[in-house]
């Protein structure tokens, strides 16, 4: 009796050291294809560990994984939604993800948000950042896209280097899709926290066109929560002035490129605007484009230059 159960432990001993073998080598788990990946919500803890170990290097973003997003099939669907995840322990948002269509994009102007204070939070002013102000309310998925507003659950402590030059022309690019095919997007914002810092340093965008499988849009970036010129404490938000912080690798510097700057379109009155201009900060949202070029290539594109932008 007693060797028919030692026979028994060992055969139960083997079986379990097979399956911990098995269950742990890479491509064995049924998980090794892109569409069998993270679902929904739910971002990869060992993608945002890597991630956090970005360096800034004078770009605003740097591409993940060939710019293909970890959406599963389970995900691409025609249904428009868009979920919010809980904030951590800490009081820090987490993954927002959206399936976006024109249903979700807001029909009226954005309302203040002035009553949010994500973590991290702080009001610091410097001459060398646009607008003075270091940090913006930053949403993880843009009004633009869903209408959120002071959503606590989408809004983090981001740069304005952040927020303009990083995410921006993302949303953009999302929005102008969507309002010209009709179509859907996936679309999922997780900001990477480094250990307990209460300011993240950069967000991970992911975005996936539905009806087209990817044609109108695919990328898989990382965002840096940094800003030209300045230091951050990512554990508390505090920050100063440190000019040996890499300056923006990306922006023009030949005498070509220098013709070539962001302007804002209003489709309605055909006028262009510098991003800078009162106009085009209140600028309705239906009448509004981004377009970064030459000043001509807008003149000959029908656009006439306002009062601010004339020589």
């Amino acid at each position: 009796m007693r060797n028919s159960r030692l026979e028994i432990l060992r055969r139960i001993t083997a079986f379990l050291l097979i399956f911990f073998i098995v269950g742990s080598v890479p491509g064995l788990s049924g998980c090794s294809s892109k569409k069998a990946g993270n679902s929904g919500a739910a971002a990869s803890v060992s993608a945002q560990t890597d991630m956090a170990s970005f360096a800034y290097d004078g770009k605003p973003y740097v591409v993940i994984n060939d710019n293909d997003p970890d959406f599963t099939d389970a995900d691409m669907t025609t249904t428009s939604f868009e979920r919010y995840g809980e904030l951590d322990g800490l009081g820090r948002c987490t993954t927002a993800f959206a399936n976006i269509g024109k249903d979700l994009m807001p029909a009226e102007k954005r309302g203040p948000i002035g009553e949010v204070k994500p973590t991290g939070w702080q009001t610091d002013k410097y001459d060398n950042v646009d607008g003075k102000y270091l940090y913006n309310r930053c949403h993880l998925i843009g009004y633009q896209l869903t209408g959120e507003n002071a959503n606590e659950k989408n809004l983090i402590t981001g740069t304005r280097y952040l927020n303009v030059d990083g995410m921006l022309p993302f949303e953009n690019m999302v929005a102008d899709y969507i309002k010209e095919t009709n179509n859907h997007v996936l679309y999922r914002v997780t900001p990477v926290f480094s250990g307990d810092n209460l300011v993240a340093s950069g967000v991970h965008m992911e975005a996936e066109s539905v009806e087209d499988n990817g044609d109108g849009i695919l990328f898989n970036v990382y965002c840096f929560n940094a800003q030209p010129g300045i230091a951050i404490d990512y554990a508390t938000g505090d920050s100063h002035q440190d000019d040996s912080i890499v300056a923006d690798a990306s922006k023009s510097t030949t005498a070509a490129e220098a013709n070539v700057q962001t302007y804002v379109l209003n489709t309605n009155t055909k006028k262009f605007h510098k991003e800078s201009c009162n106009s085009a900060k209140s600028m309705d949202a239906s009448n509004k484009k981004i377009y970064t070029g030459s000043r001509q290539e807008i003149i000959d594109m029908g656009y006439e230059a306002c009062g601010v932008c004339k020589p």
